[in-house]
């Protein structure tokens, strides 16, 4: 649309010229008609207008899928900085534990299992993992701002925090409990920290590397696309508190059943961005938001 509206404007400035120009020439009764019926084509068309539905089902989707390489770059920080906190937590335990904040430590103990720990500190402690990764999203939206370079911090402290608490947890014998605490809300909660990071990294480079574009507009387009990917990724992370609000009951039906909702919602939440949004890049070009990078 925003091409659409510079071609209009452009056409408009050519009859201003011919006027001045050629006042005389027949061609620009033509012209004037012409850009006169266009207009309400360009400035009263609803082509901009996202569909909520439509947005709901694919649009969101594609968002996620079109651009796979910093949704990936994402996972690698998240997942690579978690893997290396555990293996530092559980070969120097004593160490590590000075990353984590005072309110997880509790569940790292040794000798301080997570069944032996009250109802009311299992809560706290994941609602508290909970309200940290709802930071850590809006942190990494936030973060493209800043080239890229926050959001990529962000998610290396997030990945090394996950990791050391896990190593620490199965260090002291709460390996189940580590399970039971993060796999199911756990697995749409981090999805969704990919999510955000990934669109807080295409901000990023959009600065960096405008492309055929200005910087200014293709910072502009870009945020368009992050601000729809937050809209979109906040109803899964209320659906995450939802799940962290009944963990108990969950665990009450067994470790089988946490693994089950956790392992559903994450394959629901792929499964969606691979069906409604890498099939629906590869099967038709994007006509909303063309004409943005």
């Amino acid at each position: 649309m925003l091409r659409l509206g510079a071609l209009y404007r452009a056409a408009a400035a050519d009859l201003a010229t011919a006027r001045r120009r050629f006042p005389h020439d027949p061609a620009i009764a033509r012209l004037e008609a012409l850009v006169g019926r266009a207009r309400h084509l360009v400035y009263d068309a609803r082509s901009r207008r996202v569909s909520l539905l439509k947005f709901v089902t694919r649009d969101y989707w594609r968002l996620i899928a079109e651009r796979p390489r910093p949704l990936l770059l994402a996972a690698t920080l998240l997942l690579g900085a978690a893997a290396l906190g555990a293996v530092w937590a559980v070969h120097d335990p004593g160490a590590a534990i000075g990353v984590v904040p005072g309110q997880f430590r509790k569940a790292t103990e040794p000798g301080h299992p997570w069944r032996e720990m009250s109802g009311g500190e299992q809560a706290q402690f994941t609602t508290a993992i909970f309200t940290n990764n709802i930071k850590v999203t809006l942190l990494v939206f936030a973060g493209g701002i800043t080239a890229g370079i926050l959001t990529a911090l962000a998610l290396l402290f997030n990945g090394l925090l996950v990791g050391v608490i896990g190593g620490l947890m199965v260090e002291a014998g709460n390996g189940v409990g580590f399970v039971d605490l993060v796999t199911a809300h756990g697995v749409l909660e981090l999805s969704c920290v990919v999510v955000a990071a990934a669109a807080g990294l295409r901000l990023g480079w959009a600065m960096i590397d405008p492309g055929h574009l200005s910087r200014r507009a293709s910072l502009q387009g870009e945020a368009r696309r992050t601000v729809l990917i937050a809209v979109g990724t906040a109803p899964w992370l209320v659906l995450a508190g939802i799940v962290e609000g009944n963990r108990a009951n969950l665990a009450n039906a067994g470790l089988g059943a946490v693994i089950g909702v956790g392992a559903g919602l994450g394959a629901l939440f792929w499964g969606l961005v691979l069906w409604r949004g890498a099939l629906a890049v590869r099967s038709e070009p994007s006509t909303w938001l063309a004409d943005t990078p």
